[in-house]
């Protein structure tokens, strides 16, 4: 299926740890401080690449940027689903510095930026050195979206000194420079899978389009020098003449088990191959899928239904029956097998109605009401459930296929449209041609006139469950709002997320975010 050369994987179990611990044990300390001249440099790429599994792959990074928002719910359902109320803060924004998936994500991002600095310390080549310090780059963009600021530790000899923290514009700068000197040793043709010239220009992108955000996240302005940066950018992916939108019918094909040779507009993507190497794709059944459900999952998260009814009838994006080739199921109704699923649940391989576990008596409704906590009649049918990646049902267990989208050329098109609003270069009808360039594929009608409430929507219709939403609804000063089963937020400081405690425990140089003391 995919052709990349695959590595034995050089694991460092205590990567996250080595960039906050000032009291590592002396024979931890000896072993990182003597190097790893004996490591194969590719092993060493290959583990930087691997370690982005963990955060993107539907769990730490996704759950604080889907469930703190509108998009999605870890509804509680009776006693499942409680884990101390760590999914109810997110979406409620109650969280402080102890919520563990605050501690989580903030560690396996500096993972990925310690094992891709550790690439650059082992004599790498030009590209691999570019790979490493794109993927670095990657990592401190999401720490920075995420809490402001980025612990960065240069020299990796020493571990008793605890690394420095790079505010907010330091912090811009150092990952602008660093994707700009890349640039040129980057593929620019390849599979998706590897770090790319597009992936660098796209990373610059959403760099250039958060910057005022970033800096004032209460009160963004958007500097028209930044605006064509990002349409600039736009262009050139464009050019490169890589990408295409997916034809009407084929949006699924970009998260489809064989998306590596089918999508037309993934940038970038996580490699999965079953028997190979991956992270745990499968996640996004298991977190939504029933127990009586083929396969069963663990019947847990949904979205709430105003974000639903963003869609319009006849949008390919809510959902169809996508016929491909790892579907085994007959599916003889042809029901629908990817999207938003909602009402009356089927056995796809004899379309006969299901039922609930408890009670066995009531049918599997999925129904658009859904409350924090659920219980009684509902509480194992509450909420829509969103099924983005077509299930591998050709693997019979572990790994699936699907590679995990990081970056999408429909996103580049929304940015770019996004720009010209702000005051970027282009008039009002380049931008509305953009979006309802893409609309056109997807089904639905064009808009007459683009505004940043009706382009808002779009990208949460284009882009849901993919990981932005919060950063979107933030640029766009809506985070703070109240919505289903959130109130509005008591105070701004919420439009970052606290440093973990057990972070500034052992890194004197991190000052917790305000609001949070």
């Amino acid at each position: 299926m995919k052709t990349l050369k695959i590595y034995l994987v050089f694991v460092w179990a205590v990567a996250g740890l080595s960039f906050s611990c000032t009291d590592l044990n002396e024979e931890l300390k000896s072993e990182l401080e003597q190097g790893t001249s004996n490591v194969n440099v590719a092993d060493l790429l290959t583990g930087a690449y691997t370690a982005l599994y963990t955060p993107y792959h539907q769990d730490q990074r996704w759950v604080l940027e889907e469930i703190s928002t509108d998009a999605a719910m870890a509804p509680t359902r009776g006693g499942d689903w409680d884990d101390n109320g760590i999914y109810r803060a997110i979406h409620q924004h109650t969280w402080n510095p102890d919520n563990s998936f605050m501690n989580s994500t903030f560690n396996s991002l500096l993972t990925v930026q310690f094992q891709a600095s550790n690439v650059l310390r082992n004599d790498p080549s030009a590209r691999q050195a570019a790979e490493a310090r794109f993927l670095r780059a990657l990592s401190m963009y999401d720490v920075l979206n995420l809490w402001g600021m980025v612990p960065y530790r240069e020299d990796l000899e020493d571990f008793k000194v605890p690394p420095v923290t790079l505010q907010t514009q330091e912090a811009i700068d150092f990952i602008a420079s660093e994707l700009n000197a890349i640039m040129n040793d980057l593929p620019s043709t390849g599979a998706a899978y590897v770090a790319n010239q597009n992936a660098a220009r796209t990373l610059l992108m959403k760099l250039y389009l958060n910057k005022g955000a970033f800096l004032n996240r209460e009160n963004p302005a958007f500097d028209a020098a930044d605006m064509n940066q990002v349409i600039a950018l736009a262009n050139e992916i464009t050019a490169s003449g890589r990408y295409q939108l997916s034809s009407p019918g084929k949006y699924f094909d970009n998260f489809a088990p064989n998306n590596d040779a089918v999508s037309t507009e993934n940038i970038f993507t996580l490699y999965n191959e079953f028997g190979v190497r991956g992270g745990s794709v499968d996640r996004t059944w298991n977190t939504i899928a029933h127990y009586n459900m083929t396969p069963g999952g663990w019947n847990g998260w949904c979205t709430l239904s105003d974000y639903y009814d963003l869609f319009e009838e006849g949008d390919e994006r809510v959902g169809i029956y996508y016929e491909y080739p790892a579907d085994t199921m007959a599916n003889p109704g042809k029901r629908r097998n990817v999207g938003f699923l909602v009402g009356q649940q089927y056995n796809l391989s004899n379309d006969a109605p299901l039922m609930a576990r408890n009670p066995s008596s009531q049918p599997l409704v999925f129904t658009p009401e859904v409350t924090l906590r659920t219980s009684g009649a509902t509480l194992e049918t509450a909420g829509i459930r969103v099924m983005k990646y077509a299930f591998d049902y050709s693997v019979p267990s572990g790994q699936r296929n699907n590679d995990w989208v990081v970056f999408r050329y429909a996103d580049v098109l929304l940015m770019q449209a996004e720009a010209i609003l702000r005051g970027g270069s282009g008039s009002g009808t380049d931008a509305l041609t953009l979006v309802n360039n893409i609309r056109e594929n997807r089904g639905v009608a064009p808009f007459t006139s683009l505004t940043l409430d009706n382009l808002l929507d779009e990208r949460g219709r284009e882009l849901y469950w993919e990981g932005w939403r919060r950063q979107d609804l933030i640029r766009f000063g809506k985070f703070l709002e109240p919505w289903q089963e959130k109130p509005a937020d008591a105070g701004p400081h919420t439009l970052v997320y606290p440093i973990p405690s057990q972070q500034i425990a052992v890194n004197p140089n991190l000052e917790q975010n305000p609001g949070y003391e």
